[in-house]
């Protein structure tokens, strides 16, 4: 598979193992309307809500479901150019961050001795890349897991589709995956900020 943009006419990428068609199909996407807003924002200029900011921000509706973390928790928050917010769906938990771990040392908390600097040193502890770890561990065919690997604040979610069983009502449907997402909440406690439920899947008969 061949990968080419319209703006960057210089870059190319060849691929051979993925993406696969859902991933491709997002990626298509993503890059449609960025193009578009891109061309509006060259044309008009920057005016309403939709500036340049938005080309690096992946809208919340395009997921069912998003995992909001604790900035101060992530490994290098100081890259966090564009913090997400939301404001859409049903929040389902909202918990505070924990005081048991700091992914980095802070400058008011410098190290006086080595022995010092073993106990508080945590060295390639990355707690987004071992939550995700969990995350697909414990729920291996529920959802399909959407992340910005250079260190977003926000975890999407999209629902696998499942057959529909008999006398299986929309509203226990509902319930099924508000309690999902009360797990993920928990699994990731003290790290993560709030579990929103944007969509309920509707199952295949």
């Amino acid at each position: 598979m061949f990968l080419a943009t319209t703006y960057d006419k210089s870059s190319e990428a060849w691929t051979k193992f993925s993406p696969n068609v859902e991933v491709l199909r997002r990626m298509a996407s993503y890059a449609r309307s960025s193009a578009d807003l891109l061309t509006n924002l060259i044309q008009q200029g920057q005016t309403g809500p939709y500036t340049w900011e938005c080309l690096f921000r992946t809208p919340m509706n395009n997921y069912d479901a998003v995992v909001l973390l604790h900035r101060d928790k992530l490994s290098y928050p100081r890259r966090l150019l564009f913090p997400n917010e939301i404001s859409l769906g049903k929040q389902i938990i909202q918990e505070k961050a924990s005081k048991e771990f700091k992914p980095f040392l802070e400058l008011d908390n410098i190290v006086e001795c080595s022995d010092d600097a073993r106990s508080k040193l945590l060295v390639n502890f990355d707690p987004s890349r071992f939550f995700l770890l969990d995350l697909k561990e414990e729920f291996p065919e529920m959802f399909k897991i959407w992340y910005d690997a250079l260190g977003g604040d926000t975890i999407g979610l999209t629902w696998e589709l499942k057959k529909r069983k008999r006398n299986e009502e929309d509203d226990s449907n509902q319930n099924s995956h508000v309690d999902v997402l009360k797990c993920v909440g928990e699994l990731g406690k003290g790290f993560v900020r709030s579990v929103h439920l944007l969509k309920v899947p509707r199952l295949e008969a």
